[in-house]
């Protein structure tokens, strides 16, 4: 794991496409960041990728085509 600090307003580059900016730490310690890459790349909380993981661990044929419609509907509320 490759740790960084980063100041409010400061960036760090992720290959040739994907920026993340630290736009605001509050007083409690909650981190705002800002993703800047291609609208192909899907990007989740942790926690919900766990959950499809696991999800797609007992996955039927018949659910098959419900997560595949859930990640294209999760991509079009997170294209960035």
């Amino acid at each position: 794991m490759l740790i960084l600090r980063r100041k409010e307003g400061e960036s760090l580059v992720i290959g040739d496409h994907i920026e993340l900016t630290v736009l605001s730490v509050d007083s409690g310690g909650v981190v705002s960041l800002g993703i800047n890459a291609p609208r192909d790349v899907l990007i989740l909380r942790s926690e919900l990728q766990e959950a499809v993981s696991a999800n797609q661990a007992s996955v039927t044929p018949d659910s098959a085509g419900f997560l595949e419609g859930l990640e294209q509907v999760l991509s079009q509320i997170n294209p960035n």
